[in-house]
């Protein structure tokens, strides 16, 4: 059985990052599957989707690798494409990628302690973003 669901947000940019953790949790719990996958998708092409443990600093931290890896504030061919500067934001979110799959039985996820499904926004200016949750299993 596939069931499919998704979340819409609204978030600030600039590497604003969010737990999805408990929403994901909950498109299985719903689901009523027991044991399987599930599929998380960010759409759009300035956003990924990882796991982190999910606190202020570790957050602090992974915005500051980024920066280091893909600068905001130099010029990328990509700008001059669009006459925007989010080349760095499209770089960011391949390195990231749009998507993760998480194992689940019982019904919980397969997560570690201090792992927690997070959303990284990193376009230069808050976004209405979707991410598709979807469950695969029996």
């Amino acid at each position: 059985m596939i069931v499919t669901e998704s979340i819409e947000l609204q978030t600030k940019g600039h590497g604003d990052v969010i737990d999805l953790t408990s929403r994901v949790a909950e498109i299985v719990v719903q689901s009523k599957l027991k044991d399987g996958i599930v599929t998380v998708f960010v759409t759009g092409s300035t956003a990924g989707i990882t796991t982190i443990e999910f606190e202020p600093n570790l957050v602090a931290d992974f915005n500051e690798m980024f920066q280091k890896l893909a600068p905001e504030g130099v010029s990328y061919h990509h700008d001059n494409t669009w006459g925007d500067r989010n080349g760095y934001a499209h770089v960011r979110a391949s390195i990231l990628g749009a998507s993760l799959v998480i194992p689940f039985s019982d019904g919980k996820l397969a997560l570690g302690t201090w792992q927690q499904v997070v959303l990284v926004d990193f376009d230069e200016r808050p976004r209405q973003r979707k991410v598709i949750v979807q469950a695969m299993g029996e």
